[in-house]
């Protein structure tokens, strides 16, 4: 069994942008199935002391990803994603989005456009999620409510995750 890391790097490349690298002590085809299969998903998906009880995924493109979080004080939050390309097991893009329970989007919160990239060196993994969204207050209301530090620790669950599956 392989040690997990601590070590995400985050970017602004521009002011509309986010961009989260991290290296994964694991092969590509394992990383890409702990980001296209439920069962793997509801292991590490959200940040540190939340869970993932929904966690209905379509993994096609045009399909969608209906995720509910539960806060450690027991609060809900939902979001979704429609796959627009999938290219396995190098590229996944979407546009990511806050819901209700039933999956309608949530207006009062602007979407993400997200593409993650996926190489494999040496029987490692660096990950890339690049987000974009459409002006800078955007941008800055996400980073206000947390982003950064939570999908820091959503990308730390995930590297202990595989670490326990390599």
């Amino acid at each position: 069994m392989t040690q997990p890391n601590n070590d995400t790097q985050t970017t602004l490349p521009t002011d509309t942008e986010m961009v989260f690298s991290r290296i994964f002590n694991a092969p590509r085809a394992l990383v890409w199935k702990a980001w296209s299969q439920a069962d793997h998903l509801t292991q590490w998906w959200g940040p540190e002391g939340w869970t993932l009880p929904v966690c209905e995924i379509n993994f096609t493109v045009g399909g969608k990803w209906l995720y509910g979080m539960k806060s450690p004080e027991g609060e809900m939050a939902y979001g979704g994603a429609i796959y627009h390309e999938i290219v396995e097991p190098e590229r996944i893009v979407l546009t990511d989005y806050f819901t209700d329970e039933h999956g309608n989007p949530n207006m009062d919160f602007v979407e993400t456009h997200v593409t993650i990239t996926f190489t494999e060196t040496d029987g490692k993994t660096t990950m890339t999620y690049a987000t974009r969204w459409n002006t800078p207050a955007d941008r800055d209301a996400v980073m206000e409510m947390g982003m950064e530090e939570g999908f820091t620790q959503t990308l730390q669950r995930l590297d202990t995750l595989l670490s326990t599956l390599v």
